[in-house]
């Protein structure tokens, strides 16, 4: 019984550091992106295509989140974005305080968009509010079309699920089918990318769902 309160009290203090990341964010007209998935499932790799994709398109910014190193931070910064590193110490998710303490070292106003990469984890990064405008979650096709079934959360929870390293589907025993019907039974409303970070297909169509989504919940991009 003693462990509730204590629960609650690190439920309501993320919150209310969420709501202050949400203000932070409206003032600055910036739209914000949590991006989960699990270990490995390739979203380091995505944000480097993404940094350069977006070059002359949307100006934007990454918090890299990692229980310890500065690794995936340093591989997305060669390609010329800000990055900032949350490294947890030990926890298997980001919270709303960790953040703040990058964001005071981010110029919110001069991008279109923030993307978090939140810690590679198939449950914790789900149950933590952000701030965010939208929570995204990448499911490779290494990992299992079971994903969904055995881990609810993630899927219920994201508005968009990238389907992610679809030029290994002739290698491996997945069902890409079972896998999407299986998470819209959880999320009916949950929209589907299917992408491959190394040959570039569904690139495009995942720069242009981020534009969408930043033009509908904060506004066009800003001059």
């Amino acid at each position: 019984m003693s462990e509730i309160p204590v629960v609650r009290d690190v439920l309501d203090d993320n919150a209310a550091g969420a709501a202050a990341n949400r203000a932070r964010f409206a003032a600055a007209g910036v739209y914000v992106m949590n991006l989960m998935s699990g270990p490995g499932a390739g979203k380091t790799t995505l944000m480097e295509r993404t940094a350069v994709a977006c070059r002359g398109r949307l100006r934007i910014a990454v918090v890299a989140g990692d229980i310890e190193t500065r690794r995936d931070a340093d591989r997305i910064a060669r390609h010329g974005v800000p990055v900032e590193q949350v490294n947890t110490g030990g926890a298997c998710h980001m919270d709303a305080r960790m953040l703040e303490g990058a964001l005071s070292r981010i110029d919110l106003a001069s991008l279109d968009a923030l993307i978090i990469e939140n810690v590679g984890n198939l449950v914790c990064p789900a149950e933590f509010d952000l701030g965010e405008h939208d929570k995204v979650m990448i499911l490779s096709v290494t990992e299992g079309a079971d994903k969904p079934a055995k881990y609810p959360l993630m899927f219920s929870e994201a508005r968009l699920m990238v389907l992610g390293k679809t030029d290994l589907l002739p290698y491996v025993d997945f069902d890409p089918h079972a896998a999407i019907a299986d998470a819209r039974t959880l999320n009916p409303d949950l929209e589907v990318i299917r992408l491959s970070s190394r040959t570039g297909e569904g690139i495009e169509d995942w720069i242009s769902w981020i534009e969408r989504r930043r033009a509908s919940r904060v506004g066009g991009t800003k001059d």
